[in-house]
């Protein structure tokens, strides 16, 4: 059985660099990338997870077993998931996935970027490209939690336009897991 995504965003992306315009800007990976729709069991998706295992137990200091195997791989495959990768030169260096909340509200999970990739953008187009394929599903609102000791990822969904779901000034370790929606 293949191992299942871990429900952190290790991203560290900062301010994007260069001209874009507006959201379909922002889903278009550079000529160099190319975007993989995949399943859980894809070789290519083994690096993804064995990275956030890593990541998800040196900050949170405990086994990301129990994480791995939470979510059955069929709920990040179409018709009401997805899992997409991007790749360059064959190799991912990005991805994420997102699964059914509930009947309008898709949920986004493993967002994740190559510790050698960071600080490019790539978990922005990641995002952008799953909430373009949500509402293609007719999804009308993604959800997702990250975790406290994710300082990164905190600031992507704020900086892409993600609504939080608690108070932005309390101390994210009283608060557990960090929720955050945005309408699409």
């Amino acid at each position: 059985m293949p191992l299942e995504f871990l429900g952190i965003a290790a991203t560290d992306d900062g301010p994007e660099t260069g001209p874009r315009s507006g959201a379909a800007a922002a889903a278009e990976p550079p000529p160099e990338l190319t975007v993989a729709h995949v399943t859980v069991d894809d070789p290519r998706v083994e690096p993804l997870l064995r990275e956030l295992a890593h990541e998800y137990s040196t900050r949170y200091g405990r086994s990301a077993d129990r994480e791995l195997n939470r979510y059955p791989a069929e709920e990040f495959a179409p018709p009401h998931g997805e899992l997409l990768l991007l790749l360059k030169a064959g190799e991912p260096v990005a991805g994420g996935a997102y699964r059914r909340y509930d009947e309008r509200t898709a949920e986004l999970k493993r967002i994740w970027t190559h510790s050698g990739h960071r600080r490019r953008g790539l978990a922005r187009r990641v995002v952008a490209e799953l909430e373009r394929s949500a509402a293609e599903r007719g999804y009308r609102r993604i959800y997702l939690t990250t975790g406290p000791r994710q300082p990164e990822a905190r600031g992507l969904y704020l900086a892409t336009g993600y609504t939080a779901l608690f108070d932005i000034s309390a101390d994210p370790e009283t608060i557990g897991p960090l929720p955050f929606e945005k309408g699409l």
